[in-house]
């Protein structure tokens, strides 16, 4: 099993940076692929950003392409998203994923592991 623990999440205003982190623990041996969702209310959870194994190709929603980027460090087995030029939009329950299958056609990702979430919440 792997367990992972999102933090970093809060009420920023629009423009604002703000950087997520995914901890990673137990057997993180067994995952390489991990990647972003979020969840806004009413709307269904989306895969905003992917990455098949540190250092790879990197893959983002188009919502979010150009702005968010993510990151890994394999030493401190932690994944992180850096969020610029955060809009009202972004505002969602942001959650961290590992492992699993993701179809690049169409950039949907079934993770095995999930996170709790973190909020994420943009003021205009």
């Amino acid at each position: 099993q792997v367990q992972l623990v999102e933090s970093g999440g809060g009420l920023v205003q629009a423009g604002d940076s703000l950087r997520l982190s995914c901890e990673a623990s137990g057997r993180t041996d067994s995952v390489r692929a991990m990647g972003w969702f979020r969840q806004a209310p009413g709307k269904e959870r989306e895969c905003i950003a992917y990455s098949p194994s540190s250092g790879g190709r990197l893959f983002y929603a188009d919502s979010v392409k150009g702005r968010f980027a993510i990151s890994r460090d394999n030493a401190e087995n932690t994944m992180y998203l850096q969020m610029n030029s955060l809009k009202p939009e972004d505002t969602a329950v942001y959650y961290c994923a590992a492992g699993g299958t993701f179809i690049v056609a169409s950039m949907t990702y079934y993770p095995n592991y999930w996170g709790q979430g973190t909020q994420v919440t943009v003021s205009s």
